[in-house]
């Protein structure tokens, strides 16, 4: 499958396309050094695959994904340097945007080391050609929230209820939709599992909290759940809900092996999540790669709990929610756009039924 390269350094581009020329399923048919010459070799070329540096003069790498994904979408995959909190953000706002992935420079904008993450630029290629473009559409610009309630539905009393969520390629993307349109009343405790390396997720945890009615915070170890709180699990550690000696829900964070290959995982956290709320409890399996969270929304629906998957065509990738449906079926089957709704909807469902 046809690659384009794309980096303001030099050594960059040669050591990219070695990298890339080393896996059999891809070849480099190009390579450009900033942004507006990305554009030229799109529209000469027409690449399958966009490799996209970030931070570039003249044409930063958001720029051009904009452009890109407005006149001749494709699948686009970021490399990131991310050495500050802004470059971070830059990262999330690209996959916003509509990027498939992004893959972080080992050691800064020039990574002598590169090699070592060429395993997960691999992953990256793969799942750039298992892209539904169709489901990739520009979000509109970051909302800011509304001025939060400052009465007791704040959710400063222990959570009864629990939202569980899911995500992985494309999921950025998924929350920045879901997230933001949950009412500040929710009156459950929500957790998010986004498959995201250390150093990203509390920049993705502000970006959410910018935009939405609920506090979004990354989870820290040992914290009470809340109601109308989000907790996103920290890059690199499961999170899970137990319950103390006085019976206080709290969260915890390990670091024990990867689940399906990734940490953070769902299941360790639908496990919980199904085990501590029981019938007051909804999973939540949005797009991404694999079949993390599928044996999770198995065992909150056997516990009592509800689910909803999202659909093929809103998916970035179909992998977990077909996986998730396969294996624990589903309450709700929805868009992306409605899956906030539908989650406002079970909650109802289930504390009516209580």
């Amino acid at each position: 499958m046809s690659v384009l390269v794309v980096d303001d350094s030099a050594f960059m581009r040669r050591l990219i396309t070695q990298i890339i020329d080393g896996f059999p399923e891809f070849h480099v048919v190009g390579t450009a050094r900033n942004g507006h010459d990305a554009l030229r070799q799109i529209h000469a070329l027409d690449p399958r695959i966009v490799t996209l540096d970030v931070e570039m003069p003249e044409l930063d790498g958001m720029q051009t994904l904009g452009y890109i994904m407005s006149e001749t979408p494709r699948a686009v995959v970021m490399l990131s340097a991310a050495t500050s909190d802004g470059g971070a953000d830059l990262t999330l706002r690209c996959l916003e945007l509509g990027a498939v992935d992004f893959v972080r420079k080992s050691s800064g904008p020039i990574s002598l080391d590169l090699f070592t993450i060429s395993e997960t630029l691999l992953a990256a290629l793969r799942a750039a050609t298992q892209v539904n473009l169709g489901g990739v559409q520009i979000l509109a610009r970051p909302r800011v929230a509304d001025s939060r309630p400052v009465t007791s539905s704040t959710g400063e009393g222990g959570a009864v209820a629990a939202v569980a969520i899911a995500s992985s390629t494309g999921g950025p993307r998924a929350l920045a939709e879901v997230i933001p349109n949950l009412p500040g009343d929710l009156h459950a405790a929500v957790f998010v599992v986004q498959h995201m390396p250390v150093g990203f997720t509390r920049s993705l945890a502000a970006r959410l909290d910018h935009m939405s009615k609920l506090t979004v915070m990354e989870a820290e170890q040992g914290e009470v759940v809340k109601a109308n709180r989000v907790y996103l699990a920290p890059g690199g550690l499961h999170m899970s809900v137990v319950r103390d000696a006085r019976g206080e829900r709290r969260i915890t964070l390990d670091s024990s092996p990867p689940v399906w290959g990734v940490r953070p995982a769902a299941d360790p956290l639908f496990d919980s999540v199904a085990q501590q709320f029981g019938r007051a409890a909804v999973g939540v399996v949005l797009t991404g790669m694999g079949r993390d969270g599928a044996d999770g929304l198995s065992r909150i629906r056997e516990a009592g709990g509800l689910g909803i998957v999202q659909d093929r065509a809103t998916s970035t990738i179909y992998g977990m929610p077909l996986a998730a449906l396969q294996r624990a079926g589903a309450d709700r089957v929805a868009a992306l756009t409605d899956v906030a709704p539908a989650i406002v909807a079970l909650l109802g469902a289930a504390r009516a039924a209580s």
